[in-house]
């Protein structure tokens, strides 16, 4: 079969590899859609944990191909999409229900191969059905379940005025998030109209691209979706007094940011941060199987196997209008 390959940092290449047999409790999938996150880029690029040569692609779906004989829940047809992180369920931490902080976490397209390929395996534990949802919308499954810990971290309620910084694919899967918990105010930045046009028609009651324009320590909640130091550091500014802030977005590893201890103190501010999900991928099927949450308008581009490393140069130059890319490796 085909697969792409990172085979160091800055050095890829699509090429033959050996199809992948099920373990015992694993099954074989078909990978019809798989999305490049910027965890992808980061792996790349050498600045994130991962081991190489790998095949990434942690946001995927496709068609169950083979099963292990230990595999009871599914069959060879079934339409699936998997949840990569993998934990042991006997150390401490996932002793104490925190999984996604196992001192043992394997995860598909991080330590072991991924969904940029025409097969993948995976263990039965993470493999979910997705009913009648496009193999497009499911590959969405788990950027969708990692918003979701990120709205449970910071517990909006009804009414909840809210600033959003950062637009793109998971700002907008946040903003349909805090619409959906009942936040009544919710005010995007993004320097991109066309990602603050598609935040509108998402249910965002203003958008800009100033931030210095928007009201200071007037929201209960300040998210930042672009990982940008500076923007995290402005984060600050803008939050009310004994509200929350969160940083969801993702910096580089050696990024610093600067706080005033001082009025975090005085406007007594709880700063959180969310890292990957936390048994969430239910939750994001059935939002996307109801139609709470709309990911089928963030998709700008399908592109082959073969053109994975154009898209992470999409990615990483902004050389053209993008969302969230999908490969579709059947289309090879």
């Amino acid at each position: 079969m085909k697969a792409a390959v990172i085979e160091k940092k800055n050095s890829l290449s699509v090429r033959e590899v050996a199809k992948p047999v099920p373990g015992r409790d694993e099954v074989v999938i078909q990978v019809h859609a798989s999305g490049i996150c910027g965890t992808d880029l980061h792996i790349y690029q050498g600045d994130y944990k991962g081991t190489y040569p790998i095949v990434p692609g942690h946001e995927f779906s496709g068609v169950v191909t083979e099963v292990g004989p230990e595999v009871r829940n599914f069959k060879v047809g079934d339409r699936v999409s998997v949840e990569p992180n993998l934990s042991c369920g006997v150390c401490y931490d996932c002793l104490s229900n925190r999984q996604h902080f196992c001192e043992n976490t394997q995860a598909v397209g991080v330590t072991r191969s991924g969904g940029m390929a025409n097969y993948v395996t995976a263990p039965e534990k993470g493999v979910f059905p997705i009913g009648d949802l496009s193999f497009e919308e499911a590959a969405f499954m788990e950027p969708l379940s990692c918003v979701l810990h990120g709205i449970e971290r910071v517990n909006p309620v009804l009414a909840d005025r809210v600033l959003l910084i950062g637009a793109g694919p998971i700002g907008l899967l946040l903003l349909q998030s805090f619409v959906s918990k009942g936040c009544t105010r919710i005010e995007v930045v993004d320097r991109d109209k066309s990602r603050l046009e598609m935040a509108k028609k998402m249910g965002a009651s203003r958008v800009t691209d100033d931030l210095s324009s928007l009201p200071k320590e007037h929201y209960h909640i300040v998210c930042d979706a672009t990982g940008v130091s500076l923007l995290m550091e402005e984060c600050l500014n803008y939050v009310r007094p004994s509200g929350k802030v969160l940083w969801f977005g993702v910096p580089h590893t050696d990024a610093k940011v600067t706080l005033p201890p001082f009025r975090i103190f005085e406007k007594e501010i709880t700063i959180l941060s969310s890292y990957t999900s936390l048994r969430n991928s239910w939750q994001a099927l059935e939002l996307m199987q109801t139609g709470r949450i709309n990911v089928k308008d963030l998709i700008s581009h399908k592109l082959p196997l073969e053109e994975f490393e154009r898209g992470l140069k999409i990615m990483e130059t902004h050389s053209e209008p993008a969302m969230k890319i999908l490969i579709m490796p059947q289309l090879s």
